[in-house]
């Protein structure tokens, strides 16, 4: 089985890559150092041409690459909807049947973001396709390599910890590039995934600090943000990852996965839990010199 997928240098994609038991055809803007099993293809999501190759005789797409952040939709939408699109012709054209698309639980209410409404708009492309498709929506991705999350880590070096209201869902990079993985072997189809590390309700705020404190051998203060204050500091743009868009959907009170690990059962299940895979993030922060 050869496998196709995008995004494959960022941080969801190289744990797949790392993990991968097939050969792999793996689209990059650049080029890469070699890896065993692992054939290069040059180009991004609007080269056709790039994309035909990297079809061409693979038995399933994982399609990870896609915008977390852009300054309107537009860009979004370019990124996410566009570039979802262009990936499904390649397939359909080369005669891969078998898709997964890695979507986002902010599609589940996607008029609280930009961000939220193009994964929707990419999910709907995907589920109008003839493909034999599954789409998931991980919620919080983390894990050693994860530079979306580090600021929250560092400000736990200081014991701090700015707690939006609400609960989260959680998954470490390596259990959901586990189960792309056997997705893309088969599994369920035509359906949407909202898959988790096993928490029955999902973990609230404080849970999270309280998990990062113990990793890091230190007692963290959880200071509540108020909603008002988070959409503020988005405003005057107090950090340059806390935008408008992103500050919807942090407000929002329920990001809790529902029923995705459930209907995986028998083809897979997470094997890391919260304290474990935050003591494995500490470890690898570390390693990099990051904390």
């Amino acid at each position: 089985m050869t496998l196709a997928i995008t995004g494959a240098t960022g941080f969801v994609g190289q744990r797949v890559l790392a993990l991968a038991g097939a050969p792999i055809r793996a689209l990059a803007r650049r080029d890469q150092p070699e890896i065993p099993g692992v054939t290069w293809i040059r180009g991004d999501l609007a080269d056709t041409t790039a994309l035909a190759r990297l079809c061409d005789g693979a038995s399933a797409v994982i399609h990870i690459a896609g915008i977390v952040s852009a300054p309107d939709r537009a860009a979004f939408d370019a990124g996410n909807v566009a570039g979802a699109a262009a990936v499904l012709d390649a397939a359909r054209s080369a005669g891969v049947r078998r898709f997964v698309h890695v979507s986002s639980l902010s599609a589940r209410e996607p008029q609280l973001s930009m961000y939220g409404a193009s994964k929707a708009a990419a999910e709907a492309l995907v589920s109008a396709s003839d493909c034999d498709w599954v789409i998931v929506r991980p919620p919080g991705v983390y894990g050693p390599a994860d530079a979306e999350m580090l600021d929250i880590y560092k400000l736990a070096t200081r014991r701090l910890y700015i707690a939006p209201p609400g609960r989260i869902s959680l998954i470490h990079v390596d259990d959901l590039a586990r189960a792309l993985l056997a997705l893309a072997g088969g599994g369920p189809s035509l359906t949407s995934l909202e898959i988790d590390d096993g928490a029955p309700a999902g973990h609230s705020h404080p849970d999270f600090a309280r998990a990062i404190g113990t990793g890091l051998g230190r007692r963290v203060q959880v200071i509540p943000l108020p909603l008002p204050m988070l959409h503020l500091a988005a405003r005057i743009g107090l950090s340059a990852k806390l935008t408008p868009d992103r500050a919807a959907y942090i407000a929002h009170p329920d990001w809790v996965a529902r029923g995705g690990n459930a209907a995986l059962a028998g083809l897979w299940a997470p094997e890391i839990d919260l304290a474990r895979g935050v003591a494995d993030t500490i470890a690898g922060y570390r390693a990099r010199g990051w904390l």
